[in-house]
């Protein structure tokens, strides 16, 4: 860092670098808002309209609103938005509930073939899912279950639930010992222990592992392509395809439900933003 001080040239690379960084991170998402308040006749205008000359807001009114006349893939997608977070609420809710006291037994108590069972948990997510979709609709079929919610949760929690596990496990390996030998000395379980002491501690880990296994189940489209096919539990992902027609492409409607897709994941990142602060000192004072 001192060289770099030193070298006004150096300095000058580096900041530009991080411009150029910045700007990829960004001119997309800038152009997925512009778009989604831009005409079609904008949006396929030559050259193209960076700044949308007569801004609209119809997508959107479209989405949101019940109107007689918005097109019937705006009522779809509105209804995805709904079957979405429910089912990523309850995946993430399901994942930390099974996975928290399974990742902390991983990390602290020694038993036969722990290590073998923890790689098994993370072969789990190396293997294709195209590889066991037949089997797993045939039993869906078979229960009922094909079209709906629950079969979606169930099928998600096979690659949250090992992420959960495998990722808290590893977080709670780096807190020291010393805090739950205190702990128990003073009288508390393994389960008080972990709930009184670990977990005020977690806040980095059990946030960051919260917004991931948020994202993975929002953000899946396989199983969901395969397993649902009315709107009764259509995800945003398929939603957002289902813009695209035959014969057309509704660009405006695409990157409007692209916007309104990005906002849960946002506010629960903002939400848990200051876990990850917080929890750094948490808790071990206590």
């Amino acid at each position: 860092m001192y060289g770099i001080r030193r070298q006004p040239f150096l300095r000058v690379a580096l900041a530009g670098l991080i411009v150029v960084i910045l700007f990829s991170i960004y001119a997309p998402l800038a152009w997925l808002a512009i778009s989604s308040v831009s005409t079609r006749a904008e949006l396929l205008s030559k050259p193209p309209h960076w700044i949308p000359r007569k801004p609209t807001l119809e997508h959107y009114a479209n989405i949101l609103t019940t109107r007689p006349d918005a097109p019937d893939t705006a009522r779809v997608f509105r209804r995805a938005l709904l079957n979405s977070f429910i089912v990523s609420s309850s995946v993430t809710m399901i994942s930390l509930l099974a996975g928290i006291p399974a990742a902390y037994a991983f990390a602290r108590i020694n038993f036969k073939g722990r290590r073998g069972a923890m790689l098994s948990i993370l072969g789990t997510r190396m293997l294709p899912a195209i590889s066991i979709v037949i089997p797993l609709y045939m039993i869906a079929a078979r229960l009922g279950v094909v079209d709906t919610r629950t079969v979606l949760v169930v099928l998600y929690l096979t690659f949250t639930l090992p992420f959960v596990i495998w990722i808290m496990a590893s977080f709670f390996q780096t807190i020291p010992l010393e805090l739950e030998d205190a702990a128990r000395i003073d009288g508390c379980t393994r389960l008080g222990t972990l709930w009184r002491v670990i977990l005020p501690i977690s806040g980095p880990g059990l946030a960051s592992t919260i917004i991931f296994a948020f994202l993975l189940a929002w953000d899946e489209f396989f199983f969901a392509l395969i397993f649902t096919s009315t709107e009764a539990a259509k995800t945003v992902p398929l939603a957002i395809a289902e813009f695209t027609g035959r014969y057309t492409v509704d660009y405006g409607a695409m990157t409007t439900g692209g916007v309104l897709a990005a906002i849960p994941p946002i506010l629960i990142a903002l939400l848990f933003q200051r876990y990850i602060v917080s929890g750094l000192t948490a808790g071990a004072v206590k």
